[in-house]
């Protein structure tokens, strides 16, 4: 429920306003105005409630907007300081310098002063158009995206080295229009950022590629890659309901296979997002069945909704969970763990790559170390 406190003429009360379900009263309430004492006990407040008509000249993406969840007191991110915040300023002073565009920026990331004041950053590929509509992304949806720009790969490994990194994250969006669903084009630009900077990481985050394995061996062989990332996103269940009609959990996992034969010195990783609609054990299934792919890191997030036209927030589990499965995930032997309610899929990465070859545990969501 939405809870909001404010003054009230009775005595012992707090008035509430609801949006959601109260799990107090067991049913749905729309009134405004109703008043709890701190017993439990309901009184009224002797405000008028508000007639349904008010209400029925919104539309459906208001009444979304307006039953929208709010975040919850434990969503705060920690800046960076000592020298995390000397490295995360040397960055953000190259980006502003070059007018250079991230998708660390583009999102709004929380984690920006974390992953940037680690040298980790994420840029996005292909375009800035989709052709899948998932309801959760935020990213555009477009049937035919505009061509390829052939000068990408040049100006990607431009940007990567201006921006002084040591670890960079590459994403994409589906190419589902392309022969290749675009790994051509992916694994040009990979090449072009190694050229141009071999000390740099690499992780490349890959579409499902339409499960084409021949697509995903011309991309893979040979290349110079660190980790190859592809999202599962959420649990088996709820396919129909989070991505496009393209994707499928089982379609991922056999990318994720598939990559781990072709290129078996390579660590592959997914990602989970909770707060779609599943349970705990659901969670717990899925990353079991991560594992038995031999899926090597695994990072767990919060979903939050980008906006009340996509797929609500379900549930916000308390940081408590988030490290129970952490703790779950470990002993299954994921070799690296990130898992908290802000952690992306890019959270850390560097650190979780040196965390997986170390076999130490240094990605611990939400601390304030430093460099």
């Amino acid at each position: 429920a939405r809870r909001v406190d404010r003054p009230c003429d009775e005595d012992r009360a707090l008035c509430l306003e609801y949006s959601e379900p109260d799990p107090r009263v067991g049913e749905q309430t729309i009134n405004r105005g109703r008043c709890w004492d701190r017993t439990g006990a309901r009184t009224m407040s002797g405000k008028r409630l508000p007639m349904a008509r008010e209400s029925a000249g919104l539309s459906a993406v208001e009444r979304r907007e307006q039953n929208r969840k709010r975040l919850p007191s434990w969503f705060r991110t920690n800046l960076p300081t000592g020298n995390a915040q000397l490295a995360f300023n040397e960055v953000r002073n190259n980006v502003l310098e070059h007018e250079l565009n991230t998708v660390c920026q583009e999102a709004r990331c929380p984690n920006i002063h974390d992953c940037w004041g680690k040298g980790t950053a994420t840029f996005m590929v292909a375009g800035e158009q989709c052709t899948r509509a998932c309801r959760f992304c935020a990213v555009g949806t477009v049937k035919d995206p505009p061509p390829l720009d052939p000068n990408e790969p040049a100006n990607l490994a431009e940007a990567v080295d201006l921006m002084g990194v040591n670890y960079a994250v590459i994403t994409c969006v589906n190419r589902d229009e392309l022969p290749d669903a675009g790994a051509s084009h992916y694994r040009a630009c990979l090449e072009a950022v190694h050229e141009r900077n071999p000390d740099v990481g690499l992780e490349f985050l890959c579409s499902d590629l339409n499960g084409d394995k021949n697509a995903l061996y011309s991309l893979l062989d040979g290349l110079k890659l660190l980790v190859f990332a592809h999202n599962v996103e959420c649990v088996p269940r709820l396919d129909s309901k989070v991505r496009d009609h393209r994707a499928s959990f089982s379609q991922s996992i056999e990318i994720l296979k598939e990559a781990k034969r072709l290129r078996p010195d390579i660590l592959t990783k997914s990602s989970i997002m909770v707060g779609v609609g599943e349970s705990d054990e659901e969670i717990t299934e899925t990353m079991q069945l991560l594992r038995d792919a031999d899926v090597d890191l695994l990072t767990i997030g919060q979903y939050l909704a980008p906006s009340a036209r996509h797929l609500p927030i379900d549930r916000f589990p308390e940081p408590e969970v988030f490290s129970k499965w952490d703790q779950e995930a470990r002993d299954m032997g994921f070799k690296a763990v990130a898992c908290g309610p802000l952690v992306r899929s890019s959270y850390r990465g560097g650190l979780l790559y040196e965390e997986a070859m170390n076999r130490e545990e240094i990605v611990t969501y939400g601390d304030s170390e430093t460099l």
